[in-house]
């Protein structure tokens, strides 16, 4: 409250009566306060930047040239202050001496056996390259140089050792033609159930090889990929179809709706053997239907899910780790795991997939193992089969050799 009685004792003072009763002195004063100036303004002259601060009146116009000329006369008339201890180049101390590196001993002559120097004497530049080549002195020549004296048995380096470097000429590779694969005659083809049809790529389909009108009816097309209520047609065509033995859908930015159809699909069909569906945009619930479905599908043997826009994560390694033990049909899984403990997994479960397939096809062998001519009373002739059959041969002679034995005793 203080305060604001202060500052009403000021609010009905008379400013032109308070002006009135100033002196010349402090008129000037209070206009030198309130002059605007910029010191800090290097555009203005230097006279402009702050205010007059001398009543003396000028001697002259102003002159550049004379006031830098005074300057310098000023400067040089002034002494240099002379040094309180003068400097005597006495050396104090330990001067410094750098430590002579060993050098090692250079052998003047090198004294070969008659036979070397004869032919080191007549060997030719390309010769020499190829020598320094095996013996492994790479910084002698190019790598073009060395890599291809090691990998042929004869002279291959003719420039020699002093050639001039050359950059490797790379042919060029053309780009892959586009997938050609006629989207709609294709599932039409699926739906009749054709015979010869047995594979089916869409990898890449691109938007040029579509007409405008697909761009109207599925409104949520992807650009440049077919349209993912065709994928769900195509997954649903497979259902019934008996003749497709693989489907490949790479680069198609399907996604779990996709992913959930094509589950049904192989719960359905049995008969498809190889699916790809990497480089798509599946989550890991989308992975793991495709992998639980297996559970009621006998027929696929390669499955390829790599390479999907986000990471899977640990949780859903792991389950695809178990469903895949689970599993006794699958032979290839195609799939990256970044955790150490699924990815030993899932190779343990392929290998033993692969051993059960393999024996399974080794079932047909055993009636033939009877009739094997012996060539001596230990071993068996399969000499051409691999190592893995020729155990199973010698174990299968020593039982026809047994039950032999047997039957000339009982007889």
């Amino acid at each position: 409250m203080s305060y604001r009685k202060e500052l009403e004792k000021y609010r009905d003072l008379d400013e032109d009566k308070i002006l009135g009763a100033l002196t010349e002195e402090e008129l000037r004063a209070l206009e030198d306060e309130l002059e605007e100036l910029d010191p800090d303004n290097a555009l203005l002259p230097a006279g402009l930047r702050q205010r007059d601060q001398t009543k003396k009146t000028p001697t002259g116009p102003f002159r550049r040239e004379e006031l830098m000329a005074h300057l310098e006369k000023q400067a040089n008339d002034v002494k240099d202050r002379e040094d309180l201890v003068p400097f005597t180049g006495e050396k104090r101390g330990k001067a410094w001496v750098p430590k002579q590196k060993p050098i090692d001993p250079v052998l003047e002559s090198v004294t070969l056996e008659p036979e070397l120097e004869e032919a080191l004497a007549n060997a030719s530049d390309a010769e020499l390259c190829d020598i320094a080549a095996i013996l492994g002195m790479h910084t002698l020549m190019s790598n073009q140089q060395y890599y291809e004296a090691l990998g042929s048995s004869t002279i291959v380096n003719k420039e020699g050792l002093n050639s001039v470097i050359k950059p490797t000429q790379y042919k060029p590779v053309p780009d892959e033609e586009p997938n050609s694969t006629d989207v709609e005659e294709t599932l039409e083809r699926i739906k009749n159930n054709d015979p010869e049809l047995d594979e089916v790529n869409l990898n890449n389909i691109k938007e040029s090889e579509w007409s405008w009108w697909h761009i109207i009816i599925f409104l949520d097309l992807f650009p440049q990929n077919i349209p993912i209520p065709t994928l769900k047609a195509y997954a649903k065509a497979l259902k019934t179809n008996t003749y497709v033995h693989k489907f490949s859908i790479v680069g198609t930015r399907s996604n779990d709706p996709v992913a959930l159809a094509l589950a049904d699909m192989l719960k359905a069909n049995s008969v498809l053997k190889s699916l790809n569906v990497e480089s798509n945009f599946i989550s890991g619930s989308g992975i793991l239907a495709l992998v639980e479905a297996l559970q009621h599908n006998t027929s696929l043997i390669e499955l390829r899910i790599d390479n999907q826009s986000q990471p899977l994560g640990n949780k859903v390694e792991m389950e695809i780790a178990n469903m895949l033990e689970k599993n006794t049909s699958l032979l290839k899984f195609g799939y990256h795991f970044t955790q150490q403990g699924p990815r030993l997994r899932a190779a343990n479960a392929m290998m033993n997939n692969n051993d059960l397939a393999r024996l399974h096809r080794s079932d047909g062998l055993w009636h033939n193992f009877s009739t094997l001519h012996l060539e001596d009373s230990r071993c068996v002739k399969l000499t051409s089969c691999p190592g893995w059959i020729q155990t199973i041969g010698l174990f299968a002679g020593q039982i026809h050799r047994s039950r032999g034995s047997d039957e000339a005793s009982s007889s």
